[in-house]
């Protein structure tokens, strides 16, 4: 059985409003919401989802976390994978 994931909005560092309307506090089921996410997001948070459904360590942030960023430069929103077993 594989693992639950979560992904949460935690953070935005860019100017401009997220084009997904996505704001600091969203969280997305990996299995049952992720066409909900923005798909450039996604594009990045796959990698990462993969490693840690296969028994990987991704890296983390230095709070510990496994974070990643939205790539529009002018919005940064950062998500934070977190993994119930």
């Amino acid at each position: 059985m594989k693992p639950k994931i979560t992904i949460t909005l935690v953070e935005r560092k860019g100017a401009s409003p997220c084009h997904r309307g996505h704001r600091v506090g969203d969280r997305f089921d990996y299995d049952t919401e992720r066409g909900k996410l923005c798909p450039m997001a996604m594009h990045v948070a796959f990698p990462y989802i993969d490693i840690l459904r296969y028994g990987g360590q991704p890296p983390r942030a230095k709070c510990g976390e496994v974070r990643f960023c939205c790539p529009d430069s002018d919005v940064i929103n950062v998500f934070r994978i977190d993994v119930a077993e």
